[in-house]
């Protein structure tokens, strides 16, 4: 087990893995307070370190910030056969939790990661103090031709490359060297059969697989902050607003000129607005009826 050690957009990736539930799992776990639990996307090639490098040393000032590498992500070992599903997902993060002796937390899914959230947040509601959902699957919906492209990802530079332009509303923040970054990661042994393990065709049966009973999701009592791209062109923003409809005390925040990406387009509103409302100590009501 490697030491806790900080992380930003121009730094090494160092983190450190535990044992969960007998599979070797890699996480950051940076900062000291309330722990706060990171859950990244599906795009290829993604990890921890990926989706959050930019926004965990912001939240890690206030708080105690844990980033995993989720089941068959990253540098997260995947056993042999392993089954891809929302409950194995969601088993796989409470043992996570166990094995460091977290009795509560607050989580932040990121898209694939908010469907996870709002499982294990309503199977154990009793262990989450506040949600943050962004631009979050976990409800059932038509998928869009760009979660298609998404979950169907050929490797290849090109399609790499197309497929970070489709996140981004702002194109400058899509590079080559970003698009080779991913690639790598992406074609590492075992992670490009892994990931098409998780979501083969047809994709929209794996979509509502990974959908939360809208009844579970109406039963929530932790105050959630849900956050969406008005230019998302993965997870439609309808999908925000029912979710906003359904959990009673949550807030929605939209934000213009911002595709798929908040955590990275808006990086500094996206860590002000988690900060401030992770430490917020009043009940958030919905004004939706």
């Amino acid at each position: 087990m490697t030491g806790r050690a900080t992380i930003g957009a121009g730094t090494s990736e160092i983190g450190r893995s535990i044992s969960a539930g007998g599979i070797k799992t890699y996480y950051h776990d940076i900062g000291s307070g309330p722990p706060v639990l990171l859950l990244h996307g599906s795009g290829p090639g993604v990890t921890a370190h990926a989706n959050w490098r930019a926004v965990i040393p912001l939240l890690a000032k206030n708080f105690r910030v844990i980033a995993p590498d989720l089941l068959g992500f990253g540098n997260t070992t995947a056993p042999e056969g392993a089954r891809y599903d929302l409950d194995t997902w969601t088993t796989h993060l409470t043992d996570f939790a166990d094995a460091l002796g977290l009795a509560g937390m607050s989580l932040v899914g990121n898209s694939f990661g908010g469907a996870l959230a709002l499982k294990l947040a309503t199977r154990h509601p009793e262990r989450i103090d506040r949600l943050v959902l962004m631009g979050s699957v976990g409800i059932d919906f038509p998928i869009t031709p760009g979660l298609e492209r998404v979950w169907g990802f050929t490797p290849s530079l090109k399609n790499m490359r197309d497929l970070l332009d489709l996140f981004a509303h702002d194109r400058t923040r899509v590079t080559d060297d970003l698009a080779e970054l991913r690639l790598a990661a992406a074609t590492q042994p075992g992670v490009q059969d892994a990931f098409a393990a998780m979501f083969p065709a047809p994709r929209q049966a794996r979509l509502q697989a990974l959908a939360v009973a809208e009844q579970n999701i109406a039963s929530l009592t932790c105050p959630t902050l849900i956050l969406h791209g008005r230019d998302d062109q993965v997870i439609p923003l309808e999908t925000s607003l029912r979710l906003h409809h359904l959990i009673r005390p949550s807030q929605l925040h939209v934000f213009g000129e911002c595709g798929h990406w908040v955590q990275i387009e808006r990086q500094d509103e996206f860590a002000a607005l988690a900060t401030s409302f992770l430490k917020a100590n009043r009940t958030l009501i919905s004004p939706l009826a």
